[in-house]
């Protein structure tokens, strides 16, 4: 039988660049808020740096979404209410504009660059294509189950 796709002991949670409503890094969010309410998050974390700037981005709060992931809804059920309840309201421009840029974000000091290299040292030193923090997350995830970074 699969894991279950709440069961972030089993699997990751979905890269932050899949994208729901042209937002990045919310089905990650999503991924990591259903696995928080089954128990099931391992050592993901919920409402972390990363989905602190999507919720502020849309204007969402964390433990309001997280009350609605508790009642099973689906991606698209999430992506309605967040529509409907966001305090910023955002055009798809604006959405496509700010999911392009956060996917090409890159450490800097005052958002752990020391942090960044760590992971990447650890997991993937001969890695040479590792520069966002995007790729930081995916090559830590994948070598996290498993695989060869």
């Amino acid at each position: 039988m699969p894991a279950s796709p709440n069961d972030l002991t089993q699997r990751p949670p979905r890269s932050a660049r899949v994208r729901l409503g042209g937002y990045a890094i919310l089905p990650r969010c999503l991924d990591k808020g259903r696995a928080t309410v089954n128990g099931k998050n391992g050592e993901y974390h919920y409402n972390c740096p990363l989905d602190q700037m999507l919720l502020t981005f849309a204007g969402i709060d964390a433990e309001e979404l997280k009350s609605q992931l508790a009642l099973g809804k689906s991606d698209t059920e999430i992506l309605e209410w967040i529509q409907t309840n966001a305090k910023n309201k955002r055009a798809p421009y604006e959405i496509y504009a700010w999911s392009a840029w956060v996917e090409q974000r890159v450490p800097t000091e005052v958002e752990g660059r020391e942090y960044f290299h760590s992971i990447h040292k650890s997991v993937g030193p001969n890695r040479k294509d590792i520069g966002t923090w995007f790729d930081v997350l995916d090559m830590d995830d994948y070598a996290s189950y498993g695989g060869k970074a």
